[in-house]
């Protein structure tokens, strides 16, 4: 089956055993076919983090080079910023991830998110092994967390993101953008 159509009959949930199944039948992918900008989209699977991204502003990636790279890209107003994941309470989150999703939660953040602005990379691209495949994997360098991609298409990449602490997965796609 195609593998963007078989992504489409996943997206925007599934359950996490047929996320994975589908990850790991997929190719790994260079850093350097990573570089640009990249916008995110969620698929959920039952992850503590299901949800949190899209109502907090955020937008997407940008790799520039291996150790360029802005983990977190929002959007305010229509304009697109980097954020710094290290001031981001991720203890907070998972202590309390039902008042986290909470639209109050949301609304504050997205308020709060121009103080997250940073104008440094925060994570940098490697090769790491991740389920028996050796592909590209975004390091972050303030969370013990590792994105690992794999290509669905040469625009479209699918994200595992392996945090420390957790069992499963976040689970994630990359939507390539095109160059204004």
């Amino acid at each position: 089956m195609d593998p963007l159509a078989t992504l489409e009959q996943l997206e925007p949930a599934a359950p996490l055993a047929e996320v994975l199944a589908f990850y790991d039948s997929l190719p790994a992918v260079t850093a350097d076919a990573m570089l640009g900008r990249w916008k995110g989209g969620e698929i959920a699977t039952g992850h503590l983090y299901d949800g949190l991204l899209k109502p907090s502003g955020w937008w997407g990636k940008d790799f520039r080079g291996p150790d360029d790279v802005d983990p977190l890209l929002f959007e305010r107003h229509g304009k697109l910023f980097a954020g710094n994941p290290a001031l981001i309470p991720l203890g907070l989150i998972e202590r309390f991830p039902k008042l986290a999703k909470s639209a109050p939660s949301a609304a504050l953040f997205r308020a709060l998110s121009p103080l997250l602005r940073t104008s440094r990379p925060r994570a940098r691209l490697r090769p790491l092994t991740y389920r028996g495949v050796t592909s590209a994997a975004m390091i972050y360098d303030a969370h013990p967390i590792a994105d690992c991609f794999r290509k669905v298409s040469e625009d479209v990449l699918i994200g595992a993101m392996d945090i420390r602490g957790h069992e499963a997965p976040y689970m994630f796609t990359l939507r390539r953008v095109a160059a204004a």
